[in-house]
């Protein structure tokens, strides 16, 4: 098809006065796809009545660009698409948006080029503006030749992750929402998690909520599983389920339907294209400067600052999200140290690996006791860290790098001593999502850098670790009655 052909058909169909949006999309398909026939041009109505752009071109499982389609007598600068474009010009690196006859081209959020192939007269006549057809035939061609920037710096990440986090909330929302609306099919994948983390941690939660907390759970876990990349010329959604931390396994639980292939279409686009900015990110360089001594130094830190602004200013006041600055971390855990010392009399502080008798209630039955429940006795660690409103591991960390500081010139006893004697007393709790991954990846990362290696041998460990275990056999989202999560849920393997 040629674009004079192309522009005699939006004039036959529009002359007929009752052709809507929908009935050109068949014509800039064609005409599309004549330009650029090595790629995939696909439209799916269901998806984009949940947010989603009109076409994705696509070159094999991966995503070049998107376009974005107004009914063909609208204004493109109509105020009621302010806030749609915004968030697609943010979230998508590389957008059309047209109304048929305009083409406004989008990358990198910033508009790089404007072609009319006709307009409107008087008359109700689309006029050809031949002089365009050029530009406009090169303009379609490079559309899908655009490379994602490369990206390195936490601020530069953060803002990506939050456009495209918060185009997965929507979309998971709308989805959700139209899901429980449709008496007819009640039993979608989608209404079934929802469903089950009403049933198993809030029985109140609307699926707004639920669709942040998800969208956000998606978004960290995969920024986790890029982290542990070793081949950074390629990643997607199946790859980052393979690349969750097994000391992490609401994670991994979660990902392994995130990397299915039945995937529901309505989010799997933007996931999609959340795993395309994480290809295109230097780790080495967003995290090198990880474990420094000060606040302003720490990229985790750094980047879920940046994040919130970007993706939800008003959450940190709603959820008390506020850093404690290090040097004030520093000084609590020091505090603690010389407390134990000095206090309690235990000359080991912080990393005291001594054990003592506590007397516990097993499920079987005794009407000799109190409880009704037979007791046992079972020995534990001494001395339990616990941060009951963790964040993203900040206080964990520097206990960590307190006790570490006992093991200099003694390096090949740490990792039998993490293994025994620290991950099973070392707990946090968290309600936010996205600080649970990131405090996870956090630790994860800071015991790499002190030298721990895991044992291989699961049966060398003398315990197992504490804190809530969220794992379920229907959900991953947690065991009935739990509200929180705990920072490491198994023994790490």
């Amino acid at each position: 098809m040629t674009v004079n052909q192309y522009i005699d058909k939006l004039n036959e169909r529009y002359s007929q006065g009752v052709a809507t949006e929908h009935s050109y999309r068949g014509d800039l398909q064609t005409l599309l796809e004549t330009f650029i026939p090595d790629y995939a041009i696909t439209n799916e109505p269901k998806r984009s009545n949940v947010g989603a752009p009109d076409y994705i071109v696509q070159q094999g499982d991966i995503a070049r660009g998107y376009i974005e389609v107004k009914d063909i007598d609208k204004n493109l600068n109509d105020k009621s698409y302010k806030e749609q474009f915004t968030r697609y010009k943010n979230g998508l690196p590389n957008l059309i948006i047209t109304n048929y006859h305009e083409f406004r081209l989008y990358q990198d959020a910033e508009l790089v080029k404007t072609v009319h192939v006709a307009h409107l007269n008087d008359q109700g006549v689309f006029v050809p503006n031949t002089a365009a057809f050029g530009e406009f035939e090169a303009l379609i061609k490079d559309f899908p030749q655009h490379i994602a920037q490369t990206i390195c710096s936490p601020r530069q990440l953060s803002k990506l992750m939050a456009a495209k986090t918060l185009l997965l909330k929507e979309s998971f929302a709308r989805s959700l929402k139209e899901d429980i609306a449709d008496d007819l099919n009640p039993d979608t994948e989608l209404q079934g998690q929802f469903n089950s983390f009403k049933d198993l941690l809030i029985k109140d939660i609307t699926p707004e909520q639920f669709a942040d907390l998800y969208a956000q759970t998606i978004a960290y876990g995969m920024f986790a599983a890029r982290s542990k990349d070793p081949t950074l010329e390629s990643f997607d959604r199946r790859e980052a389920a393979e690349l969750i931390p097994k000391t992490n396994p609401f994670l991994r639980k979660l990902f392994h339907y995130i990397a299915g292939y039945d995937l529901d279409p309505r989010i799997s686009w933007i996931i999609d294209g959340l795993a395309e900015v994480f290809r295109a990110t230097d780790v080495d360089g967003i995290l090198h400067n990880f474990g420094k001594a000060t606040r302003m130094e720490d990229p985790i830190i750094h980047f879920y600052e940046d994040f919130l602004k970007e993706y939800n200013p008003g959450l940190r006041v709603e959820r008390g999200v506020w850093y404690t600055p290090q040097p004030v971390v520093q000084f609590i855990v020091r505090a603690v140290d010389d407390v134990l010392k000095n206090e309690f009399g235990i000359a080991a502080g912080l990393a005291d690996d001594s054990k003592i008798d506590i007397t516990v209630d097993t499920d079987i039955q005794d009407k000799r006791t109190l409880s009704r429940k037979r007791k046992h006795t079972k020995k534990v660690h001494r001395v339990q860290i616990l941060d009951p409103a963790t964040g993203t591991g900040t206080f964990l960390s520097e206990v960590v790098r307190k006790i570490r500081e006992r093991f200099d010139g003694l390096e090949g006893m740490w990792s039998s001593y993490v293994d025994n004697h620290l991950i099973p007393r070392l707990n946090g709790f968290e309600l936010l999502m996205a600080s649970y991954a990131m405090a996870h990846l956090k630790l994860d990362l800071l015991l790499q850098e002190t030298g721990y290696s895991p044992i291989p041998n699961p049966s060398q460990r003398e315990g197992e670790t504490m804190g809530l275990d969220r794992s379920s056999k229907n959900s991953p989202w947690g065991a009935r009655g739990q509200t929180s999560v705990s920072i490491f849920t198994s023994p790490i393997p």
